[in-house]
């Protein structure tokens, strides 16, 4: 719960009529003024809203808060206060050295960028007991969503180190195995170097027999190379999901320069707020079409009508910024990788991703790529970003929203045409991309005639669709067995789907997909 003025909330005091869940924000507007009328409820509601410039300004300054923020590639993350971030680490301050807390808080705490800080603090000053996560599926908590997640944190505040004697064992230390049911590590200062964990239960009874029934042990050492900004926790559900994950860190994050070949460089083109004003409702012979999040779907452009329309010469201002306009090539004006910035873990699939072609503006439910610019570059990124694989990686680390910094954590590898099954991967994701007229010039630029040589039909798209998870699942050196596994994790994806991705891995296998 982010600590900012809750309108609704304070309103609904004062007005039946603002309880109301599905209220729109028109009707909201139209009732708080009215409301606003009264002399009363006008006081208190200024007093209310005063309240938080200060408590915000504290929370920011204070010494017993600085892991509510971290910096992250040289930038200030955490920016929002929330109550659960609060909350950890005032519990982590109230302890003594060998005092031990457990709290329950959103399953937030391990995922999200803005609560890195809080991480490594667990991560440096503490010895984690436990991180229990469960779905409100059964719901424990009433009138939450059965999505939602928690966590059950428990930890023990590190004491000072102390020096052990030479060859002195550590007898207490978790065994290699990492599904033993062992006693915690003992801190002696060190903080956390493996925890045991379990994710996405729904039966709270099993907190009696955890650590020591269903726990996974997990290397702090082996969270920060998955994720070597945010140190984020993945969603770890077996030792097969870590055998995974170091078959994955055999190649670059897309966060990562690399010299001689292609990289990834993202942004967002107009924002739905800032922005608005140049939206327009119909169309115009100087306006581009605007695409929303919610428009586009995996190797899919423009499935739903275009709602609004934005001049280019304010578009392009927008973009800009403070710049100098020099007739500069814009990302508007050329092919683009784009994925959702919305996405769930919960969802059928959470990550989606397509090509936005040349004369259409994005909004900030979007982000696009400035680079890489040429099209087979682009198409292999998007088959693999669309791949099971990628998704299943990303699954494990995403609550609600699928920010840039997630993006950049993905290992890709960064193959060109010199690589054997690249021209297999791009002619496949540009059949199912380049199926409209303003796909001409990508599906010319890798060798197809034109948009008719795209899949239309719905069997042929599957086929293909099915063929390229089995050759990304071979680039990535998986297992029959490990991509099995990765398919029965996505529980909403029809069967048929699963299976047909699960055989053309096999045919891969046998060299019959050329």
């Amino acid at each position: 719960e982010v600590f900012k003025p809750q309108a609704k909330e304070f309103f609904a005091e004062y007005s039946e009529v603002v309880s109301k869940n599905k209220m729109t924000i028109k009707e909201f507007e139209k009732e708080s003024a009215k409301l606003l009328q009264n002399a009363e409820v006008r006081e208190a509601w200024l007093a209310y809203e005063s309240r938080f410039p200060y408590l915000n300004q504290y929370f920011r300054s204070a010494p017993e808060y600085q892991s509510q923020f971290a910096i992250v590639a040289g930038r200030k993350v955490g920016a929002d206060i929330n109550l659960y971030k609060l909350f950890t680490e005032r519990c982590f301050a109230l302890l003594r050295p060998g005092g031990h807390c457990g709290i329950v808080i959103p399953s937030s705490i391990y995922t999200d960028l803005g609560a890195k800080g809080l991480r490594d603090l667990l991560f440096t000053q503490t010895q984690i007991e436990g991180l229990f996560c469960f779905e409100n599926r059964k719901e424990i908590f009433e009138g939450v969503h059965r999505s939602f997640k928690f966590v059950v944190l428990t930890f023990e505040k590190s004491a000072a180190p102390r020096l052990q004697q030479t060859g002195e064992a550590n007898a207490s230390a978790p065994p290699d195995d990492l599904l033993a049911p062992q006693a915690v590590e003992e801190a002696n200062g060190g903080g956390t170097k493996r925890f045991p964990a379990a994710f996405m239960r729904h039966d709270v009874a099993e907190l009696t027999r955890f650590p020591q029934e269903g726990a996974l042990w997990l290397d702090v050492e082996l969270i920060k190379r998955l994720s070597p900004d945010s140190h984020s926790v993945m969603e770890f559900k077996s030792a097969v999901d870590v055998s995974i994950a170091h078959k994955l860190l055999k190649f670059p994050v897309l966060g990562e320069r690399v010299a001689g070949t292609w990289n990834l460089k993202l942004h967002r083109e107009l924002h739905m707020t800032d922005d608005a004003p140049l939206f327009k409702t119909q169309p115009a012979t100087d306006a581009l079409p605007l695409v929303e999040g919610k428009m586009i779907h995996q190797f899919e452009f423009a499935r739903q009508a275009f709602k609004y329309w934005v001049p280019e010469s304010g578009g392009r201002k927008s973009l800009i910024g403070r710049g100098a306009d020099k007739g500069q090539v814009l990302s508007y004006q050329r092919y683009r990788f784009a994925h959702r910035s919305v996405a769930s873990s919960t969802n059928e699939r959470t990550l989606i991703a397509s090509i936005l072609p040349p004369g259409v503006f994005s909004g900030h439910s979007l982000n696009v790529a400035f680079e890489p610019e040429a099209a087979a570059e682009q198409l292999f990124l998007l088959a693999v970003m669309n791949s099971f694989l990628l998704d299943y990686y990303l699954r494990q680390q995403v609550s609600a929203n699928l920010t840039m910094f997630f993006i950049y954590q993905c290992p890709v590898p960064r193959l060109d045409k010199s690589a054997p099954c690249f021209d297999l991967i791009v002619h496949r994701a540009a059949r199912l991309t380049c199926t409209t007229p303003e796909f001409d010039d990508l599906a010319q630029a890798v060798e197809l005639k034109d948009h008719k040589d795209g899949a239309t039909d719905p069997a042929e798209r599957a086929r293909l669709r099915a063929e390229l998870d089995g050759l990304v699942a071979h680039l990535y050196g998986l297992t029959e067995a490990e991509f099995a596994h990765i398919l029965g994790t996505f529980p909403l994806v029809a069967n048929e789907v699963r299976d047909a991705a699960l055989a053309a891995y096999g045919r891969a296998a046998k060299g019959m997909v050329k």
